[in-house]
């Protein structure tokens, strides 16, 4: 079992979320009733929609782990997930994902829509 699958597993018998198909075609999703929370592209790759909000606060504290992608512009991050560790992570950055969509939509400014892997950027393949 790879570490998405296993975080998908884990994530899936959450109350809060339900699996969805992903709005941008590739891999599987989980929604909240606000909305989708994680595209689970590949085995290892992840996009969590975050909100623009939670990543402008959070952006020093992402910024200084190697396994997440903040991409300017982007609501949602891509976390590549090669360790236990990460599974942990991504699973504590959905907790803040799902706090983040009950507060509603910022008003300050439009982020585009879709996640990552759907605007070609996150991760390089390799």
């Amino acid at each position: 079992m790879t570490l998405a699958a296993r975080a998908l597993a884990q994530l899936a018998t959450w109350p809060d979320l339900m699996e969805a198909a992903p709005s941008c075609g590739t891999g599987q999703a989980l929604s909240s009733a606000h909305g989708e929370i994680a595209h689970f592209h590949s085995g290892r790759d992840v996009d969590l929609h975050l909100t623009d909000r939670a990543i402008r606060r959070l952006a020093g504290d992402l910024k200084r782990f190697a396994a997440i992608r903040v991409v300017p512009g982007s609501s949602w991050v891509t976390i590549r997930l090669d360790a236990s560790a990460d599974v942990d992570l991504l699973l504590s950055l959905t907790s803040v994902a799902l706090k983040a969509h009950q507060s509603g939509p910022a008003e300050d400014r439009a982020v585009p829509s879709g996640c990552n892997d759907g605007r070609g950027v996150g991760f390089l393949r390799t």
